[in-house]
Parts: structure tokens; C-alpha cells; sequence
């Protein structure tokens, strides 16, 4: 990206893109949107439906369990039927479960469409890049900046679309979501054409396969520990908050928005300047101090310290995404499978745990292990550090995979 401006009005400008690439783009925002749109609304989920903290949580857990074993499959499917054809089959499951989300009648059910969700949201967002690339113009930059871009606003926007039809009731989210994932549906099958499909098809254990080079296995395992601390974040603090739809919803969008700006603006240029690994291990570190400031300070430290949270959330976000694509020699659709299965076992995990946690315990501890976890993710990049600085002290760059998948779902 260094030397190019994809902001150019030219014919690379990242504004000038044929209609393709603006429906896969949009529908991108709208399917990250389903990441935090729940989290305005868990308490009135729990006081709705009757359950406590810790089911309602189960709402990101059967998401992302489902998420972390559908990475295995994504490549399978898309090289087989095309990325048309798996775009249009992970929005259909969106929309369908989506609306299926706003008609339970208990949080068993709805965990369960939610886990349908996300065998949708995996087999879109896992697309979604390869799509955009191969269809964009002016080259690979401009596309990926945009791609990055509906990631960042689509988190941000998350929350605030949850607090805006979740103050009048928490079913509206979920058919909001599922109205607009009908929408991207809609366009693209009417401007994407067909992609041309992967020379060589994936099968299913490639990705396992490609966790056996060291430095793809160390990046994995760091970043495990890293998404168990940013989903004790992401759907334990909303409890702790206990504040309304609207309130709470302004809290996540601003940290949404910081994640974005950092991601896309801050990362690329600290990684240009110190070296991705300096950059990660400072950030995890930083976000771990951050975690216990916000388990043991007072509301509104609370409040400030989750939103300062989104900044070091982007920053590692953007170095894992370019370690896990650069650091091993694996076909990059293939080593993105292989770390997104892994890491999202955490994103399951913590959601689940954390509550559990304070109930054996107390509101600080879940806190403090994600603290913990931050720190071990640092540790596991310092010790195995000669496994990535060959590939990565001097990374250039690249945000993803010209030819593959994106490892955020983030």
C-alpha cells in the first residue's frame, strides 16, 4: 500500500468501484454489524426471556463455536461452487436465522438460531475479501483499505443499530439484520458475476494441515489467548455497565469506532515505524493494564477504559490478521482457516466463562483472567519470536489476502 493513495479520485480510487464490489462491501457491513449488535440488548435478553447472565452469553458462544468449526469448511465449499454462490449461501442462513433470532421464545432457542447464524456469517465473511479483490479496480490496495474499512464501520455500527430498535424491544435487531442481509442478498446476486475458482480445491484438513509450521501454530495460540480477552470485552462488560439500550449502545459505537481508526490509520503506521511484533506485544500488554483498570475502577472508568479498549483491539486485529497471512508458506486461504480455527474457540469460550467466573467469584476476577489471558498472548509471541521475526519484524503491511480468506470475523 506504501506509495499509492487509494483515496485517489483516479481510476484506483478506492470511491470508484463497480457496483459488485459496493453490494459485497455493503453487505460486509451489515454482516459484521451482527457481531456486536447484541450488545446493547443482553440485559433486556436476560429480563425478556428470564435467563441469567451467563445463558444469554451463550449467544456469542454457540456463534463463534459454530464460526471456529465452519473455517474448516468455508474453503472446501468455495473452491468447489465459486464465491458467488458461497456469498449468496451465507446470507440466505443469515437471513433466515437472523429472523428466526427475533421469534424465540427462550434462550435456548435463540442460542440455537444463533449458531445457524453463524455457519452463515462464516461462510459470507470468509468470502467477502476474496470477492471484493477479485472484483475491484485499480488494484488490490484501494480494495482491501475498502474492505477494512466495512469491517471497522459495521462494529461500530453494531451496537448503536441493537441500542436504536432494541430500546422499543430486543427482537427488532435481529429482524433489522435480517432485512438487511436481504438487501445485500438482493444486490448481489444482481451486479456480482461468478468469480473464477482456485485452481486446486481445498479439502477439509488442509487447514489443520498448515497449523503444523511453527509460526503459524505460535500466531494461533497467541492470538487464542488475545480473543478470550477481547470477548470478556465484547459480552461480559454490558452486564457490568447495566445501563440502557441507548447508553450502552453509544458506549460500543465509540468503541467501535476507535477500533476502526486504529486498525486501518494507527496499526499500518506504528508496524512501519517498530516492527509488527514490538507493536503486538505493547498492545496486548497495554490492553491487559486496560482490563484491570476496568474491572476494578468505578463506573465511569469502567466506561472510558471500555471504550479506550477499541484502540489496542484494532491494533491487534490488523498485526495478528498480517502475521497469520505472511508467517508461513501455507496458501494464504488455507493458514486463514487454520488460525481462524483456533483463535474463535476463545471468542466461544469467554462468553460463557466470564460470567460463570463472577458467579464463583466476584465482578473483578473476570477482569483479571483476561488480563492474564493479554499477557500470556504476549509471552507466547516473545518466546516465539525467532519462529516470526524472519517474516514479520519488517512486514510490510498487506491488512489480507489478495487470493484468500480474511481471518477477521471480528
Amino acid at each position: 500500500m506504501q506509495g499509492e493513495d487509494p483515496f485517489d479520485q483516479g481510476a484506483g480510487s478506492i470511491l470508484r468501484q463497480p457496483k459488485a464490489v459496493w453490494a459485497t462491501a455493503g453487505a460486509s457491513v451489515v454482516a459484521f454489524m451482527g457481531i456486536g449488535l447484541v450488545d446493547p440488548i443482553l440485559p433486556s435478553i436476560a429480563k425478556g426471556l428470564e435467563a441469567t447472565p451467563s445463558q444469554v452469553s451463550l449467544l456469542f458462544t454457540s456463534y463463534f463455536l459454530i464460526t471456529a468449526v465452519a473455517m474448516l469448511v468455508t474453503g472446501f465449499v468455495s473452491s468447489r461452487i465459486g464465491g458467488r454462490k458461497t456469498l449468496l449461501a451465507g446470507l440466505a442462513l443469515v437471513v433466515v436465522f437472523a429472523a428466526l433470532s427475533g421469534t424465540s421464545s427462550s434462550v435456548g432457542e435463540l442460542v440455537g438460531f444463533r449458531a445457524g447464524w453463524g455457519l452463515g456469517n462464516a461462510l459470507f465473511v470468509s468470502t467477502a475479501l476474496a470477492v471484493i479483490v477479485g472484483a475491484a479496480a485499480g488494484g488490490s490496495s484501494a480494495a482491501i483499505l475498502l474492505y477494512e474499512s466495512a469491517l471497522g464501520l459495521g462494529m461500530a455500527c453494531g451496537p448503536l443499530v441493537g441500542a436504536l430498535l432494541g430500546d422499543a424491544s430486543w427482537r427488532y435487531p435481529f429482524f433489522g439484520t435480517a432485512a438487511l442481509m436481504a438487501i445485500g442478498f438482493i444486490c448481489i446476486t444482481a451486479f456480482l458475476k461468478e468469480q473464477p475458482r482456485p485452481a486446486r480445491k481445498t479439502s477439509l484438513l488442509d487447514p489443520i494441515k498448515a497449523l503444523g509450521h511453527g509460526g503459524l501454530a505460535s500466531v494461533a495460540t497467541s492470538a487464542f489467548f488475545y480473543n478470550y480477552s477481547f470477548f470478556t470485552i465484547l459480552a461480559f462488560t454490558p452486564f457490568v455497565l447495566n445501563m440502557t439500550p441507548y447508553k450502552s449502545g453509544a458506549v460500543f459505537f465509540a468503541w467501535g469506532l476507535l477500533l476502526a481508526v486504529f486498525s486501518v490509520l494507527v496499526a499500518p503506521r506504528l508496524q512501519e515505524r517498530f516492527g509488527s511484533l514490538k507493536v503486538l506485544g505493547a498492545s496486548l500488554v497495554l490492553l491487559a493494564a486496560d482490563l484491570l483498570v476496568l474491572g476494578y475502577g468505578n463506573h465511569t472508568t469502567a466506561i472510558v477504559c471500555t471504550i479506550v479498549s477499541g484502540a489496542f483491539i484494532g491494533m491487534n486485529n490488523t498485526v495478528y490478521t498480517e502475521l497469520a497471512l505472511g508467517v508461513s508458506d501455507a496458501p494464504r486461504p488455507v493458514a486463514s482457516a487454520g488460525y481462524n480455527f483456533v483463535r474463535w474457540f476463545a471468542a466461544a469460550a469467554a462468553p460463557y466463562l466470564a460470567p460463570k467466573i463472577e458467579e464463583w467469584s466476584n465482578i473483578h476476577i473476570p477482569f483479571v483472567v483476561a488480563a492474564v489471558t493479554a499477557v500470556v498472548g504476549a509471552v507466547v509471541v516473545w518466546i516465539r519470536r525467532s519462529a516470526l521475526t524472519h517474516e514479520a519484524a519488517e512486514l510490510e503491511p498487506v491488512h489480507a489476502a489478495e487470493d484468500g480468506v480474511t481471518v477477521f470475523a471480528d
